[in-house]
């Protein structure tokens, strides 16, 4: 892409697409959790921290050993007891001078006044109590106590992250859900002055947004797929075409260099197999000769 700066556009939608990578990266239940909104925020979880500290590495996500569980697992007492051994472990190394002693699990409060901590915890507990709730009535009620608590002023987006989240974790859904572009679609604009019909209404219209788009965009995915697929019927048996292909299909665009990095080729072979695809290859994005995006949403 561009070697200039950054605009601050650009930075906050790769904050957000950090922020949705990392909670599709663990299980439904760890995102609605304290460690799952320091890591969300891209603060680092305790558990993640402590786990780098004593073996030198990042945990594994599939691992669930590297993370404790939480109430809105099968298992509520295991959790319990989990928490527990997890807060002694973290007591045991602040008395042995291993870590210092946070003040709060935020570390970015922008309003002196507030106690993003205590919000935290409200929030977590009004998660806690709609768990029993239809999964869209639990979502859209916690997506609006985040909004009346004003958590974390500064990323608008992250809300309705964890109520996909939330959604994905009552089994509604195997990922997350657009909600954010879903938002920006629709008509629905949260004033403070809804009544709870009126809330459960707009996030019902917010979901069938993201619904939408999703399908969409599943459509264009499963197009370019057949086309180009069309392509690499025809290639040879050790030809790092379809690769190529599988990086168009995971990500939102690929540059000349990624795709050479990734695929460990050259930057030629990779214009080579660029013109292999005709017709089949993505949009380009950036209407640029040099520095050239291409990508298939």
């Amino acid at each position: 892409m561009d070697v200039r700066h950054p605009t601050h556009e650009l930075t906050r939608a790769a904050a957000a697409l950090r922020a949705r990578r990392t909670a599709t990266a663990r299980k439904a239940p760890w995102p609605v959790s304290i460690d799952g909104l320091a890591a969300l925020r891209g603060l680092g979880g305790v558990a993640e921290d402590t786990i780098v500290r004593s073996t030198g590495r990042k945990p594994n996500p599939d691992d669930e050993e590297a993370y404790p569980l939480y109430a809105n697992d099968a298992d509520p007492w295991k959790a319990h007891f989990a928490e527990i051994d997890a807060l002694l472990d973290r007591t045991n190394q602040v008395l042995a001078g291993e870590t210092p002693l946070r003040k709060s699990r935020s570390h970015l409060v922008y309003v002196p006044d507030q106690d993003e901590a205590e919000a935290e915890d409200l929030w977590l507990e009004v998660v806690k109590r709609t768990s029993p709730w239809p999964a869209v009535a639990a979502a859209s009620v916690a997506w609006n106590a985040w909004l009346d608590l004003n958590l974390y002023t500064r990323l608008p987006w992250l809300g309705l992250i964890m109520a996909a989240a939330i959604l994905r974790a009552r089994g509604l859904t195997h990922h997350l859900l657009p909600l954010a572009a879903g938002f920006k679609q629709s008509k629905f604009r949260p004033q403070g002055r809804e009544g709870a019909r009126e809330k459960l209404e707009g996030f019902c219209q917010v979901l069938e947004e993201a619904l939408s788009l999703a399908h969409r965009d599943l459509d264009r995915l499963i197009l370019a797929r057949e086309l180009m697929s069309r392509v690499t019927r025809e290639c040879r048996s050790n030809s790092k075409l379809p690769g190529l292909v599988e990086l168009f299909l995971s990500r939102p665009l690929v540059t000349g260099p990624l795709a050479a990095k990734l695929l460990k080729v050259t930057p030629k072979a990779v214009d080579l197999m660029l013109a292999q695809l005709g017709g089949a290859l993505p949009r380009e994005l950036t209407g640029r000769t040099r520095y050239r995006a291409w990508g298939i949403v």
